[in-house]
């Protein structure tokens, strides 16, 4: 919990650009102690999982990547007075962690986070890290600080997925080659893309997730 406690922003962000750090938040950061009182209370290693940034329904809410309230509560077991918003792409990463064998048993072979563990709000809407080039610059320092931070907590450093095959890849890849940390970077479709425009295809991604995570293992 140390990391999610000391995640801060110091570099100023373009004007208009507000950052979501719900760890600041005692009701969001007792839940998170739950979470990873029940999931992580081991010495295991495991292997990343990398997203964009957090979505303002989803860890902008709990401090947990991919899960809403509602799954938290429902899924995972985790009371909590969070606001009750369901997140589109909390709906496929709980659905892959089903068919994966359930939440135990993925969550001990995996950590999901983030490339920027902090997500970002202009105008009420969720903003993605490499959305805007001025914004992406003033992250720089933090996104490589955190990811430093972020493999001191017994991560297999042989392979990270990265979730989103565009732009959140690229930028992977690019930080990989400066700071040298992981054999392999394996992309997968990201969960947003897959429900809004993919849909038909579900159980396909379902499969490809499934394939590509158990190869590790």
């Amino acid at each position: 919990m140390k990391f999610y406690r000391a995640l801060r922003i110091s570099d100023p962000l373009p004007e208009g650009i507000e950052v979501m750090n719900p760890y600041q938040n005692e009701a969001c950061f007792e839940v998170c102690k739950s979470f990873y009182g029940k999931f992580y209370n081991d010495d295991l290693k495991r292997h990343l999982i990398l997203g964009i940034n957090p979505g303002r329904h989803g860890a902008g809410i709990t401090g947990i990547p991919f899960t809403d309230p509602i799954k938290l509560e429902s899924i995972l077991g985790i009371p909590n007075s969070l606001a009750r918003k369901p997140e589109l792409s909390a709906d496929f990463i709980h659905a892959m962690i089903a068919a994966f064998g359930g939440p135990e048993k993925f969550f001990s072979g995996f950590f999901i986070n983030s490339v920027s563990p902090l997500g970002f709000v202009q105008a009420g809407k969720n903003l993605n890290y490499y959305d805007m080039p001025r914004l992406k610059t003033a992250l720089a320092p933090f996104i490589r600080n955190s990811m430093q931070s972020l493999l001191n907590l017994n991560i297999d450093r042989k392979v990270v997925f990265c979730l989103g095959e565009g732009a959140n890849y690229k930028y992977l890849v690019a930080l990989n080659d400066e700071l040298q940390v992981f054999q392999q970077i394996i992309p997968l479709a990201h969960p947003r893309f897959i429900m809004q425009y993919k849909r038909k295809q579900l159980a396909a991604y379902l499969e490809d997730y499934l394939q590509k995570l158990r190869s590790v293992l």
